[in-house]
């Protein structure tokens, strides 16, 4: 599923309009139309916005997983390269 397809099942899901998303992470409304559209991609902080947003991991809107929940962060101390 295309992103601008997840987006606009999320949002009806939450009864919102365009305009409220878009006003809720901080973009025009045309911009968030574009995306939903698939006639663009949002930049990296608009993307992660959106996942906030609604609430959901960066690899569902993406269409990589059909998992929504946003997975906790690891307790472990990462690994020093």
């Amino acid at each position: 599923m295309k992103l601008g397809k997840r987006l606009k099942k999320l949002r009806k899901e939450r009864k919102e309009t365009q305009e409220q998303v878009a006003k809720e992470i901080g973009i025009v409304m045309r911009h968030y139309q574009r995306i939903e559209l698939d006639e663009g991609l949002p930049g990296i902080e608009v993307f992660f916005a959106l996942a906030d947003h609604f609430q959901v991991n960066a690899d569902y809107l993406l269409g990589r997983t059909d998992v929504r929940e946003m997975l906790p962060p690891s307790e472990e101390a990462p690994e020093e390269i």
